[in-house]
């Protein structure tokens, strides 16, 4: 996997800040491994998830450091995930590549699928909209009920259950409990555009200094460039 270089991290900024959620987890993943036969869009969603973590762990380090609202009184609530612990305990130990429900069989979901219904209005439309398309046997039906959408879900959850992280958090300030899903492609297109901003605010701090030219600027090392950021605010 390749490491991500300061000229790197801007080239992937650059290219997936107008892009939907979706597709900068993708185009993270194709930049990391771009000889890749097979399209990343058609990974079950588990295991492009997986790959993120993975990623994640080789780019930023494993430590995953988040925080989230609470829904009642508004505190902050701080957590902290490991990504390869993460990425291992949510492994399915009977890997699946589909499951049946009923007369029904259905394929685990990709991010293809999930771009395909994300214009779909309301949540159950979007749900049902899903299931129809990853549906690969049985009768055709016109109306998902909420008891078989609830039992495909489950049984799509437990074949894939890292397709979808969900934290059970707590707040310090009042007596709230609620769980909530955690989005590992959101977060890390967060820790690039971070570390995006950061490169800029050195290039800028050094060319300001020095006269550097971005290109010469990013050209040095890690290293060499914050030695020279030290001297420049010493």
């Amino acid at each position: 996997m390749r490491p991500l270089s300061g000229s790197g991290v801007l080239d992937l900024w650059e290219r997936g800040v107008s892009l939907h959620p979706l597709d900068r987890g993708l185009l993270l993943l194709r930049a990391a491994e771009p000889c890749r036969d097979e399209d990343v869009a058609d990974w079950p969603l588990g295991r492009r998830n997986r790959a993120l973590l993975d990623l994640h762990a080789s780019w930023f380090g494993a430590r995953l450091h988040a925080w989230t609202s609470c829904p009642a009184c508004g505190e902050k609530v701080e957590f902290e995930l490991d990504a390869r612990e993460l990425a291992m305990t949510a492994q399915s130990s009977h890997p699946q590549d589909s499951v049946m429900v009923g007369p029904h069989t259905f394929r685990l979901p990709t991010s293809r699928d999930l771009a395909h219904i994300v214009a779909l209005d309301g949540a159950e439309s979007a749900a049902a909209g899903l299931l129809e398309r990853c549906r690969v046997g049985g009768p055709a039906t016109a109306d998902w009920t909420g008891e078989m959408l609830e039992a495909v879900e489950e049984r799509l959850a437990s074949a894939d259950p890292l397709a979808e992280t969900r934290l059970a958090l707590s707040c310090p300030s009042c007596p709230r409990e609620w769980d909530d899903a955690f989005d590992v492609g959101r977060f890390l297109w967060a820790e690039v555009e971070s570390r995006a901003r950061r490169v800029l605010w050195e290039v800028h701090t050094l060319a300001s200094a020095y006269g550097w030219s971005e290109s010469e600027t990013l050209a040095l090392s890690d290293a060499r460039r914050a030695r020279y950021l030290e001297i420049v605010h010493a």
